[in-house]
């Protein structure tokens, strides 16, 4: 079994230093059990929204392209793959948990978990969308999308944002994967493979995401937003 720990300033926020690190590490996992997990007393608070503030949309572009890739290198990793989710995860954070294959929430009641990004005036790229809703159950997506709000750990678990709540989450999440890994190999990817299978973007799609998504977060207005947010703080 291997370990990625989320590690890194503003509570494990995911910048381009980070995503890069968590990308190379899962490629040259190769199929072995994985756990994620967060360094400290939160799981990932989110995108670096400094990276995001100070963007144009040459670099928002590359950042995006980065997110994408390394969602989707969790996403349909071959192996067991657990979220062991010991605090805080908002938005790309909750997303990183979400697209494991098991993800398991501390009890702390002061966690929170959820993906706040309209609330911050911020769409979905559309491929990132597809595998969020994947892992999202249909019945709860107006609520956890639409709604933005942050959850502690059971009503995380009831909207099934994640699969369990355990007082030592990385535990659980290692006896888990041990079960997983005893599966052979090639039966546990062929599986995932069919429940999981690529998510193509179509030109419309590519357009929207050029012509409205893109541009909408290098905007002025969100840019403001973004900024109240670290005027609150």
């Amino acid at each position: 079994m291997r370990t990625i720990t989320l590690a890194g300033p503003a509570k494990n926020a995911l910048g381009s230093s980070l995503m890069q690190s968590v990308h190379d590490q899962v490629k040259a996992a190769s199929g072995e059990p994985l756990l994620l997990t967060g360094d400290g007393d939160a799981f990932s608070a989110g995108l670096n929204l400094k990276e995001v503030l100070n963007a144009d949309d040459d670099s928002m572009r590359a950042f995006h392209h980065l997110l994408e890739e390394t969602i989707a290198a969790l996403y349909h990793y071959p192996g067991p793959t657990a979220a062991a989710v010991n605090g805080h995860a908002i938005a790309g954070g909750a997303i990183l948990a979400l697209v494991c294959d098991r993800r398991i929430a501390t009890t702390n009641p002061k966690a929170r978990i959820g993906l706040n990004e309209v609330a911050l005036g911020l769409q979905f790229p559309p491929r990132l969308l597809g595998m969020v809703t994947d892992c999202i159950p249909r019945r709860h997506q107006i609520e956890v999308l639409l709604g933005a709000g942050l959850f502690g750990p059971q009503d995380s678990l009831r909207l099934g944002l994640v699969d369990a709540v355990a007082d030592d989450p990385v535990a659980e999440a290692t006896a888990w994967l041990k079960t997983c890994g005893s599966h052979p190999d090639g039966a546990y990817a062929a599986g995932k493979a069919q429940l999981r299978p690529p998510i193509p973007l179509t030109d419309a799609q590519k357009v929207h995401f050029d012509t409205v998504v893109l541009p909408g977060w290098t905007s002025e207005s969100v840019k403001t937003r973004i900024g109240g947010f670290f005027t609150k703080k």
